[in-house]
């Protein structure tokens, strides 16, 4: 196996340089490794254009995220927080939470959930300008707040530096700090008067905007178990399939230029365009190793590893390292899968050998050489292999001997 993939190797980077068996010269190499790697980056990009033509899971259910961090909030505030954000900071009349969600239809495949257009059209019910305000007068509030309690912070450090000093017998005129023990007590009670008076005005607010019926409303949606199974269980099917949607659309992108790549290719060989057949080749490798490179990905990330996962998990438990020896094993099956198919389709021997008879070609280099040849006299190939059977000479590489006719298959390998 391992001589086999040598020779695939040697036979790879000589069709990677050569025309016709003659080695291209160094500006007609750089500029193909040019050619090669603009389009490598536009395959690329195209990969990434094609891959995002279906819409993904948090664009389908684009309410999950949110749903599911309030369900699983055990704060007091939750209720509060999830109006909060359903009161936009837009002034544009035309903005509404539906039409966002509803964006990620344009120009794409798949639908938004049902259930999340319903969570806009709840969240767009209580957006207005009223709520707004209120929101606003909130969290100016809660700013004024923390800025007394930061200088309550500051009046406490001050207020036991004094205590201190007073203690101490010190004098007014030496003490460091700029106010006395008595009015930092006077300034201490006269803050938390003014939070505690903030504190509940600002309850009263978020209770008078959760008293509203619409709040009313979309609580009651939100906690409502059924909705949001549905909307859990069509986000964790469209993350299972995802990946798999993504290969679906990068292969459809990758194997027609594969199939018109190879097609060329093997139509320019057969004519002798060495130059057709050199970029023919090389656009064929450059549109393999992003296939490649894709599969691979998936196997990561796709549902054969959901479906590995599973396995591993429901035979061995915690045991998940398990997964990497199953890739250990399957990684090489797919490397051998891809060796087969260019030793059958690209590398083939005996097709090029076939050809090259039919044409006083060298079966090795391909180069012109006369009827009765038994060297190639451009690269000293012997030609011919003994027949098994009637042990006369008959060319190498083919099926069949051309004196007895008897299969030839055993003899050349």
């Amino acid at each position: 196996m391992f001589a086999r993939i040598r020779r695939i190797l040697s036979q790879f980077f000589s069709k990677s340089r050569t025309i016709n068996n003659e080695p291209l010269n160094k500006v007609s190499l750089t500029v193909i490794i040019i050619i090669d790697i603009f389009i490598l980056i536009n395959v690329f990009t195209g990969l990434d254009d094609i891959s995002r033509w279906h819409i993904s899971p948090t664009e389908a259910y684009p309410c999950y995220s949110e749903w599911q961090n309030y369900r699983t909030k055990t704060t007091k505030d939750k209720d509060y927080e999830i109006v909060r954000l359903s009161l936009s900071s837009y002034t544009n009349n035309q903005f509404s939470f539906r039409g966002n969600y509803q964006q990620a239809e344009a120009g794409h495949l798949g639908k938004v959930s049902q259930t999340c257009l319903q969570y806009a059209d709840y969240k767009d019910k209580i957006n207005n300008l009223e709520k707004q305000q209120i929101i606003k007068t909130i969290e100016q509030k809660q700013a004024k707040i923390s800025r007394l309690e930061q200088a309550n912070s500051t009046i406490k450090s001050q207020y036991d530096s004094t205590l201190l000093e007073k203690i101490a017998g010190q004098s007014r005129e030496q003490s460091i700090n700029q106010v006395s023990a008595e009015k930092a007590k006077q300034a201490l009670e006269q803050n938390n008067r003014q939070i505690s008076t903030l504190k509940q005005e600002t309850f009263t607010l978020k209770n008078e905007i959760l008293a509203k019926p619409e709040s009313i409303s979309f609580i009651a949606f939100l906690k409502d178990d059924s909705r949001f199974q549905e909307v859990d269980k069509g986000y964790q099917q469209a993350s299972f399939w995802y990946p798999s949607i993504q290969l679906g659309f990068q292969s459809l992108f990758l194997l027609p230029l594969i199939f018109i790549a190879l097609s060329v290719h093997k139509f320019a060989q057969r004519r002798g365009y060495g130059l057709v057949s050199l970029i023919s080749w090389h656009l064929l490798v450059i549109f393999f190793i992003p296939l490649i490179v894709k599969i691979f990905e998936f196997l990561q990330i796709g549902a054969i590893f959901k479906f590995l996962f599973d396995i591993v998990s429901a035979i061995f438990g915690g045991l998940l390292f398990l997964i990497n020896y199953l890739y250990i094993l399957l990684i090489p099956v797919i490397g051998f899968g891809i060796i087969q198919f260019f030793q059958k389709f690209v590398f083939n021997a005996k097709v090029q050998a076939a050809s090259r008879v039919q044409k006083s070609r060298c079966v090795n280099c391909a180069k012109k050489i006369r009827h009765l040849d038994t060297y190639c006299p451009h690269c000293g190939y012997y030609q011919y292999i003994e027949c098994h059977n009637c042990h006369n000479l008959t060319y190498k590489h083919l099926s069949y001997c051309k004196h007895c006719g008897t299969s030839q298959v055993s003899s050349n390998l």
